[in-house]
């Protein structure tokens, strides 16, 4: 059986006039369906371009990526919305909620474009804010503006969960509340997940580890008991 995500020889070149940075080299590896994968390394390693480049935010300059057998890759501009549209889930450091717009409504953004989208109000609920839902995000705290933007993600039943440094901008136990969020919806829904952090201390909540450094792939670890976020400290 082939693997859910693979990267095959993934290199990104950035060229600014003569200057070349190089922001992924060969990056080769493979990532199974329901895992959460925790890929770390330090500020300016490749994470979050190998994160955009696999959410079809941007592209790379040759290699090839297959995402449930599809290569996408080589997917067209209009194939590239579709995909991002129903097939990916974004979550960032900050919450890009739409500031006149409730919690409910933010959601609801995502429900309308996906196929088989989940209540606004039911996925609220599902992450601890069926009070909050007819707040605004200035009358929210940045945890619960956090778990807008998951609940908003997660509303269109993405195939792929992708996290850039999700809890960058909260207090470790507002932080803490998330990861255990994000892991027990991978666990409960089989979805997906791949969180982005330079904070090595969270690869034990992982299935699947990914070391990133100076574009190119260091290490990939199996983690054959991954630890409850409860359990790990930092």
């Amino acid at each position: 059986m082939s693997a859910y995500i693979e990267f095959a020889d993934v290199n990104k070149i950035y060229r600014s006039g003569e200057v070349e940075v190089k922001a992924l080299q060969h990056a080769s590896f493979t990532i199974d369906k329901g895992e959460i994968c925790v890929i770390v390394g330090p500020s300016g390693a490749g994470k979050t371009t190998l994160l955009n480049i696999l959410g079809g935010m941007d592209s790379l300059t040759s290699g090839k990526i297959i995402l449930d057998g599809q290569e996408i890759s080589s997917f067209s501009k209009r194939q590239l919305v579709e995909y991002r549209r129903f097939d990916v889930g974004f979550v960032f450091q900050f919450y890009n909620l739409i500031q006149n717009m409730t919690a409910s409504e933010n959601v609801e953004l995502a429900t309308e474009i996906g196929k088989e989208a989940i209540p606004a109000a039911e996925i609220l609920k599902s992450v601890g804010l069926e009070d909050r839902m007819s707040n605004f995000p200035s009358q929210l705290s940045g945890g619960e503006q956090q778990r807008v933007a998951i609940a908003r993600a997660l509303a269109k039943k993405p195939k792929l969960l992708l996290c850039d440094e999700p809890t960058g901008a909260l207090d470790y136990v507002t932080g803490k509340q998330i990861l255990t969020l994000l892991q027990d919806t991978a666990r409960k829904t089989g979805m997906t997940v791949i969180i982005i952090t330079h904070n090595s201390a969270l690869t034990a909540m992982a299935n699947r580890v990914i070391r990133v450094n100076s574009g190119m792939i260091q290490s990939v670890e199996i983690n054959e008991h991954p630890s409850d976020i409860a359990n790990i400290e930092w």
